[in-house]
């Protein structure tokens, strides 16, 4: 029996990455498809403020968000890590401008800038109103855990058929 056929866990620098098939069959639900995935997936150990970092930079990646959205989103992330939890998560942060800036505090950008990015984060599913000031937060972008995967799914393009020869 081929060895290779195991799950891996590979020590690599400050990182792990373990490799092998997918431990669940994947079935497209339309076509009835089976299929297969190879995984690779690499584990690493930061500290706090790298891992705010890499998350924050990581959904500002996968949701292509504009230069302001980002803006706006860094400030959004620092006011929801001061939110206090109820029930173990907390689900809305206050948003409220006054006095030049987010809770009277300058927040390095402009209202008109920040209601531009926050208008953004709104579109793409970061945020939801629940009243003027208050907004629900999307639980799978705003977190207080400890860990965070992204996972990028790539597939091959299906090739074209090719056309039939007659002689």
């Amino acid at each position: 029996m081929n060895p290779l056929l195991q799950a891996g866990d590979v020590p690599v620098k400050r990182r792990r990455v373990r490799s092998g098939l997918a431990e669940r069959t994947l079935v497209d639900l339309q076509t009835g498809e089976i299929t297969a995935a190879s995984v690779l997936h690499q584990i690493e150990e930061i500290d706090s403020d790298q891992f705010v970092k890499v998350f924050a930079a990581g959904l500002i990646a996968t949701f292509e968000l504009s230069k302001t959205a980002a803006r706006v989103f860094h400030t959004v992330l620092q006011e929801y890590e001061k939110t206090p939890m109820h029930g173990g998560f907390a689900d809305s942060v206050h948003l409220a401008w006054f006095d030049e800036g987010l809770s009277g505090r300058s927040a390095g950008m402009s209202e008109k800038t920040f209601q531009r990015g926050l208008k953004e984060l709104l579109a793409k599913g970061f945020l939801a109103p629940k009243s003027p000031t208050i907004f629900w937060v999307n639980p799978a972008l705003f977190f207080k855990g400890d860990r965070v995967m992204f996972v990028r799914e790539y597939r091959r393009k299906a090739r074209a058929a090719e056309p039939c020869q007659i002689e």
